[in-house]
């Protein structure tokens, strides 16, 4: 029991840090050059995007849900067209003038931005998807970053696991050796730093068939001081 209470404690801890992030601010730090350069094939963005669209190409994946970071503002204001420039860079990089179409097509297949509590055996509210599961399920620098340690990430996984139809998909980005990144100025969150043993070591733990896994390195210029991150892994994953 106290070992309970001890770890809802530090998720609680976690919670009070994500009080004064900025949206705006981590998009700003994240998403703009020389981290989102789609100019060069070395940067972070493109190559986590292209991991992304290998996966899906690979098979038939219908269903997302994703599990995103404590703050859901920006991307549901985005989909009631409230914001219009965070989810660009993303839009645009084969067809520059094609971006608006691609947002109002993405637009169309949202159906709901809901939050998420993925400390909790049922992250999300009850009839948020089918009962029999989702299809495929997406968390990008989400469970690492939420998680005071190693076991609460791994379980963090297994919760999601629930989320999920037999045979479902778990496609996993996240951070590799980040103790910490800055969610607004001045504010340093927090992070569980994972290695790729690690990583592979939780997916298993959790009942999940590893499928791949794929890593990036950061180059020193995308060092800009926002986080102390060394790497960028992408897991892909079956629940049997």
């Amino acid at each position: 029991m106290e070992g309970k209470d001890s770890s809802e404690e530090a998720v609680a801890a976690i919670e009070a840090c994500y009080q004064g992030f900025n949206p705006a601010a981590y998009l700003q730090y994240n998403y703009t050059p020389p981290r989102a350069d789609f100019q060069r094939s070395d940067s972070i963005v493109p190559w986590k995007l292209s991991c992304l669209h290998k996966a899906f190409s690979e098979g038939e994946m219908p269903l997302i849900i994703y599990a995103q970071r404590n703050d859901i503002d920006i991307p549901a204001s985005w989909i009631r067209e409230e914001t219009a420039g965070w989810v660009k860079c993303a839009l645009i990089k084969k067809n520059p003038t094609a971006w608006t179409e691609k947002a109002e097509r993405l637009r169309s297949v949202v159906t709901d931005v809901l939050p998420i509590n993925v400390h909790q055996p049922c992250p999300l509210p009850a009839g948020s998807i089918p009962s029999s599961g989702a299809d495929c399920l997406v968390s990008s620098f989400c469970l690492e970053s939420v998680s005071p340690d190693l076991p609460s990430f791994t379980r963090a996984l297994g919760h999601l696991s629930g989320l999920l139809r037999s045979g479902g998909h778990l496609l996993l980005i996240g951070a590799l050796g980040e103790s910490f990144y800055l969610g607004a100025p001045g504010l340093q969150i927090p992070v569980v730093p994972l290695d790729e043993a690690q990583v592979c070591s939780s997916l298993r733990t959790s009942g999940y068939q590893l499928l791949q896994l794929s890593v990036y390195h950061l180059p020193p210029d995308m060092r800009v001081g926002v986080d102390d991150v060394s790497g960028v892994f992408f897991a892909k994953a079956r629940k049997p």
